[in-house]
């Protein structure tokens, strides 16, 4: 019986491991901090956080990989936040108005908070920053969170309006969603500069950024609430899951992120670390570009969905931690509604591809990043498909390669992907969906890889997300959720139990939202 030792509930921002092209910034910087960075004589404290995956980038505005959230979160805050609670606090909102039209949302920004940069917060720099996400020139990754903003207007020095074109219900989410930069750094690095010249509020600093091989921060001397006890952290991308551990077990990282399921006995006698087991609404799933030819037949992608043995996925690639997924979202978000499972069915499969035309399969690939989880779970997928006749050939690449080979495509006709194994979490029902399906939302600027159209879908999506009424809006939801399951754009597999480990000396840090790593009050007694 597995061991819990800690439960963390948590509800995720979107997380997923693409990033766009604007991404992909091959460069070792190694910049000064800026003024108000200087650590303080003495206790000079240090942690390592190891992870599973590289930072793409470090633009929170240009970033919808959990990854790249755990380190911009670092740095960076917004007006409104979750906690691992999945609820929404203020943050640099000291507090919130909403019209009763459901149209007008006022801000009242706290006061005395400065960027890293000792430029002032108020509600110009906030403007700004809306300003920026919401540009369609610019079309950064975060603008499909704010297609419903209108206008904002600065009503005074700490006061700042927004105006809706229709009621939208996730707004707050979607604003808790956007971090604040220093109008000044952006001013003065540009849109690609300020990648590796990061410049917010938050409790850490930016010290350098070596891609590929770590991060480091250090504590904001003038921070404006409760922060860390340390002086320097640094994140350091470990793809194998054996190195993580191993950095873990001699010391030389104080929390790992992932935690590897298949390892977690090998830890558990360890008087020396703790194993953090929580529930989470991360997905893990397959896209499946249906504008491709033999993808494009529902039949074919339902086969697929029959031939894969989730109850194995589960122990296999999962150690068991993992649930099988009963719609495209997972059953910790709400409005979500249990579908017929796609029970493992090799002759139903087999029936299906021969009535699709493809009694004898096909060749296909399928992408995944090269880690070893990952590795693992698209493996499992492409021999579970080879029962059916399918030749799915496993190509592992490194992150940044992976997100550009994908979202370098200007239309489904430019698309080389054909399946991607994946995952993603929301905090709420429409961050979970519009982004996945609406047929808008397609790369090269959206994830919707698997390039699904659904005018029905469309509308459906629409209309929850304006939806103000819980119950009507459940109503769309459900409806939603079985057109989505019947026409299977996914290989949907499970649902993660979420697991990250720590020495016993380390405290103050948590998987958060989305599986977002929180170490604002980080502290080491080593």
């Amino acid at each position: 019986m597995r061991k819990w030792i800690a439960l963390i509930l948590v509800m995720t921002v979107l997380v997923l491991t693409g990033c766009s092209n604007e991404d992909q910034i091959a460069l070792d910087q190694s910049n000064e901090p800026v003024a108000n960075s200087q650590s303080s004589e003495g206790n000079d404290k240090s942690m390592v956080i190891a992870v599973n995956a590289e930072i793409i980038s470090l633009d929170p505005h240009n970033i919808s990989d959990t990854l790249s959230r755990s380190a911009t979160n670092t740095m960076y805050e917004s007006l409104l936040e979750h906690n691992n609670s999945m609820e929404l606090e203020e943050c640099l909102a000291e507090r919130y108005e909403i019209s009763e039209d459901g149209l007008e949302y006022t801000f009242y920004i706290r006061q005395g908070i400065e960027f890293h940069d000792g430029t002032a917060l108020n509600a110009e720099a906030v403007k700004y920053n809306f300003d920026r996400v919401t540009d369609e020139e610019k079309n950064l990754r975060r603008r499909r969170n704010f297609l419903q903003v209108e206008s904002t207007e600065v009503i005074d020095e700490y006061v700042l309006k927004i105006y809706l074109k229709a009621p939208f219900a996730p707004m707050l989410d979607r604003v808790a969603s956007l971090s604040i930069i220093s109008p000044k750094a952006l001013e003065e690095y540009g849109d690609r500069g300020i990648i590796t010249n990061p410049v917010g509020t938050g409790p850490y600093v930016y010290k350098e950024w070596v891609t590929g091989d770590r991060l480091v921060v250090i504590k904001n001397q003038n921070y404006w609430r409760s922060g860390p006890q340390i002086e320097t952290l640094t994140i350091k991308p470990i793809l194998e899951n054996g190195a993580r551990i191993a950095m873990l077990q001699t010391g030389e990282a104080d929390f790992i992120y992932p935690m590897p399921t298949e390892q977690v006995n090998i830890v558990a006698n360890d008087a020396n670390i703790e194993v953090i087991e929580g529930m989470s609404t991360i997905a893990r799933f397959t896209f499946i570009n249906t504008s491709k030819d033999f993808y494009s037949d529902v039949r074919v992608r339902q086969a697929m969905n029959y031939a894969i043995d989730k109850e194995a996925y589960t122990n296999v690639v999962r150690s068991g931690y993992s649930t099988p997924l009963s719609s495209h979202v997972p059953a910790s978000i709400k409005y979500h509604v249990p579908q017929p499972l796609y029970e493992y069915n090799l002759e139903k499969a087999k029936q299906l591809m021969a009535e699709a035309g493809y009694p004898d399969g096909f060749k296909t690939h399928i992408w995944a990043p090269n880690d070893t989880e990952n590795m693992r779970g698209m493996e499992f997928v492409s021999q579970q498909l080879a029962q059916i006749g399918i030749e799915a050939e496993v190509i592992p690449m490194e992150e940044g390669t992976l997100s550009n080979s994908i979202y370098s495509a200007q239309t489904p006709e430019e698309s080389t992907v054909h399946m991607w194994y994946v995952s993603w979490s929301a905090f709420d029902f429409d961050g979970a969906t519009n982004s996945l399906f609406h047929s808008r939302n397609i790369p090269p600027t959206a994830p919707n890889v698997s390039y699904y159209r659904n005018p029905v879908a469309d509308e459906l999506i629409d209309l929850g997300s304006t939806e103000v009424n819980s119950i009507k809006r459940a109503g769309i939801y459900s409806e939603l959720q079985e057109i989505i399951w019947e026409d299977a754009p996914w290989l949907f597999l499970g649902s993660d139990v979420l697991l990250s480990a720590k020495r016993t000396t380390t405290e103050g840090i948590s998987v958060g939202p989305g599986g977002a790593i929180n170490s604002r009050e980080a502290s080491t007694s080593k």
